[in-house]
Parts: C-alpha cells; structure tokens; sequence
C-alpha cells in the first residue's frame, strides 16, 4: 500500500510538472497583447529611439508590468539594469588619411571617409598591418607585437555579416592598434550626427575609419608595404544613461534555480526621423513593440502558476537593437546572472504581422538558427501542443540569426535563438509599423506556445546545446568553453 501511495505521488508531480495549456490561454490573450502593442507603439512614444523620453517611458512601463507579475528585481536600480553611455558626435573639420605605399602618396577624399568610433587621434607614417576578414575568426592570427601602436587596416570584402564585423572590437581591445581603417567597398553616406558608446568600454579607446575611396583600395590591392597618416579631430561628448529592463521568476529546485533561462526582446525602435509633411514617427508596432509585449505577457503567466519551473527564468526588455544590439551587448558584459550559470536565450521579434512579403504566416513560426541548438525540437513540441507549427524558413533562418539581440548572448557562448513569425512584411522599418495592423488572435497562440517552450526548457535538467555537427557554430562553441571551463551539463 505504502508502495502504491508512493508511486501515485511520484506520478501526480509527473503531471504537475507542465503548466496546462487551458491556463496559459486564460492568461496570454490576444487583449492583453493589444493594450501592451497599442501603448507601446502609440504616437505619444515618439519611436521610442535610443536614447529618447519616449524609449524611457517605454522602460517605465516595462517595470510596471514586472512589478504586477510579480518578478523579482534584478537591476542595479530597481527593475533596471544602468548602461552609461556617451552620446558622440564627429568633427569632420579637418579629417585627413593619408597612404604611403611604393613612393606614392595618396589622400583619401573626404566624401569617402566616415567616422565609425570618432575618437582624437595624430598619426604620422606608421606602419599599415592589413588583413582581410574573410571570416570572423580571420584577426585571431595576429599577434599583438604586429599591430601595436600601428594602423590595423581591415578589408571588408563585399556582403561581409554583422557576425564578422563583430569580432573587431574584441581584437581591437587585444590588438592595441593606434587607429583602426575599415576599407569598404561600397559608402555609408555622410556621418551621423551622433553615436551611442559605452563609456567604460575599453574598445573605443582606438578610433574607427571606415574608407571607400578607390585609389586607397587599389594601393592596398597591389600588397606594397605601406604607411598612414591620419587626423582625426576630437568630438563633442555628452553623457546618457540607458536601461535593460530585468525581472527574474526564481526557480524551484535547490540546485538549478541558480542555472538561467533568458526570455528577452528589444524595447526600443527608430524615433523620429525626417522632416516635411507626412508620418515621421516610426513606431515599431511588430519591431518589436510585439516580442516586447509578449515577453511581458509571458512573464505573468508563467508568474501566476503554482509551480514554478526548476531553473530561474530571466525576463529582460533590451535597449538599442536598432543601433546594433547596444542592450545585449552591454548585458554581455556586464551580466547579472554569470553566463556560465545561463543556459539558453529565447530571443523575441517581429511576432505580431502574419502579412509576409512571400506570403501569409498564419500559424506558424520561426527560430533563427533553426539547426544551431537542439532547441526546436522543444519549441515542435510546445506548438503541437498549442496548435502552432514550428518551421524553418529555409531562406532567412541562418542569415537572421545574427540580425538580433540573441546573437550577442550567442558570441557569449549561449544556446540561443530569435523567434519570429515574419522575417520580411510591409512597413518593416517603416514609418506604417502600427498597431492596428497586427494579429493578435495568431500572437496570443504563438506566446502561449513560446511559454510552453520556455517554461519546458527551464523545468528540464538537461541543458539546451550547440549543434556541434553544424559547422557554423564553431566560434559560439569555444566561446560556451572558453566561459565554462567545467562540465556543468547535467544536474542529477
């Protein structure tokens, strides 16, 4: 009899164990994420840029809706995680790069020439040490003695990725070069009038020249020995305080509630841009007002159950993915959870348009990386069980994984993906990503599904893994060694 009683209990927490659909539903409705949408991409949040009060009410209304659920805070300040940043604006007035390579002296012209990191700088005739990046591991080679105090100059071959570009500041911090020449093939257009850096970033300490002028190319093509000098003038500089919003649902289990699942999604879009009559304010409605919204929705589901899962689950809203996954990134490096203890990031975006440029995406959704982690065969499961279908976007999976906020926890070496239901629809960056136009009936299932998902995957005590057979995911794998030098896989 005792046997019996045992078994029985033993299978009563069996099924305990995943939170049922029926209360999910009750909870992720399609209103909920319409007052969230309609709040959030309304006029009066002016495109929530960053930095913007728009983007800050945004924050504000973020904690609020953590506060209701219930969720701990895990900021410095509250529900908020504090980035100082400097807001940078170039001075062109007198920018000069100069190259001297086999008894030639060539000036680039200034309408080729754009300030990616404007940083003061006076160099004259110092060695070049050129490497093309074909490839995102391609300035590991270089060793420091090579490039110190020198002209780092990096050849961008045409369609190089943001996955490879991003490799530089790391090298740059390693490298220790005395100005960094990016040598594109194609322009940016004139300089911005200002950029967002982080101000206790070591990185952009070097100055940035990104350069596309065509007798610069063709010297450095010929493979002469060659010399800069280069003037950069100092920028204006003023400082501004930005915020990752982070809520933490506390696990249940002794040992791996202090293991973390991360559900994120950015909160900021583009602002106000342009002049004369018209729509200026690009209000970001599914890009990504919807992950935003969604996460916030999940969170108070997942809050509200008698269980909690076994690990911690991390809900944080991210500022400044518009700008290059500023948000991400900074939570990166500066983590409040270890990242060796951080198991997966669910990445949120675009879920509210089913209106997709190559066809309507009605029950249905994406993962980025579709076949990087063993994650989608979770996410197949909870859609099953949602009457949602899982698939991969043949076309844009891989190339959109490094498009988003996951692909910075992805660097870090974190099981990671984005989550979308369109990649590419009508007004995508647009000043017509409104609210009205969203399905809301569709996103409700999607989170319900998405909720399902996470949940399992902070509830199981095995962790989600890199695809070690795919070979895109060779530098995400060392990174994941590198940040966890012990086998902490399985907890029994």
């Amino acid at each position: 009899m005792r046997l019996l009683l045992v078994l029985a209990t033993l299978a009563a927490c069996a099924v305990a164990q995943a939170p049922p659909l029926s209360q999910l539903a009750e909870r992720l409705t399609a209103n909920a994420l319409k007052a969230d949408v309609s709040f959030l991409a309304s006029d009066a949040l002016e495109g929530r840029g960053t930095p913007s009060s728009g983007l800050d009410i945004a924050a504000e209304y973020v904690a609020a809706e953590f506060r209701r659920a219930g969720l701990e805070p895990a900021g410095d300040d509250g529900y908020f995680e504090t980035a100082q940043f400097a807001r940078v604006t170039p001075n062109t007035d007198g920018l000069e790069l100069t190259l001297e390579t086999g008894g030639q002296s060539i000036k680039a012209e200034k309408a080729s020439m754009a300030l990616q990191e404007a940083v003061p700088v006076d160099v004259s005739h110092v060695p070049v040490t050129a490497v093309t990046m074909n490839n995102a591991t391609a300035l590991e080679a270089l060793r420091p003695e090579q490039v110190k105090d020198k002209a780092l100059l990096v050849v961008l071959p045409p369609g190089t990725s943001y996955a490879v570009t991003r490799a530089i500041p790391a090298a740059i911090d390693r490298l220790d070069p005395a100005v960094v020449i990016l040598l594109r093939t194609n322009g940016m257009g004139p300089n911005p009038n200002a950029r967002l850096r982080e101000t206790s970033s070591r990185a952009f300490r070097v100055p940035i020249l990104a350069v596309w002028d065509a007798a610069i190319r063709k010297a450095i093509e010929a493979g002469v020995p060659a010399t800069v000098t280069v003037h950069i003038p100092a920028p204006a500089v003023s400082p501004v305080k930005l915020h990752n919003v982070v809520g933490v649902l506390r696990g249940s289990d002794p040992a791996l509630k202090d293991t973390y699942v991360l559900l994120t999604a950015h909160y900021d879009h583009l602002g106000v841009r342009g002049t004369g009559e018209g729509d200026h304010i690009f209000n970001g409605a599914n890009d990504d007002a919807s992950g935003t919204a969604s996460v916030i929705e999940i969170a108070g589901a997942l809050s509200e159950l008698p269980r909690h899962p076994r690990r911690s689950i991390v809900f944080i809203t991210l500022f400044g993915e518009e700008l290059g996954d500023l948000g991400s990134r900074y939570y990166a490096q500066h983590p409040i959870f270890p990242l060796a203890s951080t198991v997966a990031d669910v990445n949120l975006e675009q879920l509210g348009r089913t209106d997709d440029v190559e066809g309507p995406r009605v029950g249905m959704f994406n993962l980025t990386g579709f076949d990087f982690t063993d994650m989608a065969g979770v996410f197949r499961k909870a859609g099953a069980e949602s009457g949602i279908q899982v698939v991969k976007d043949e076309k844009n999976s891989d190339p959109f994984f490094t498009r988003s906020d996951n692909a910075a926890f992805a660097a870090a070496g974190v099981p990671s993906t984005t989550i979308s239901v369109s990649y590419v629809y009508p007004d995508y960056h647009g000043a017509g990503d409104e609210w009205p136009k969203l399905d809301y009936e569709n996103m409700a299932k999607v989170d319900r599904a998405i909720a399902l998902a996470v949940y399992a995957i902070a509830d199981s005590a095995t962790e989600p893994q890199w695809n070690t057979a795919n070979p895109k995911v060779e530098g995400f794998v060392k990174a994941r060694e590198k940040n966890r030098p012990r086998n902490t896989n399985e907890h029994e």
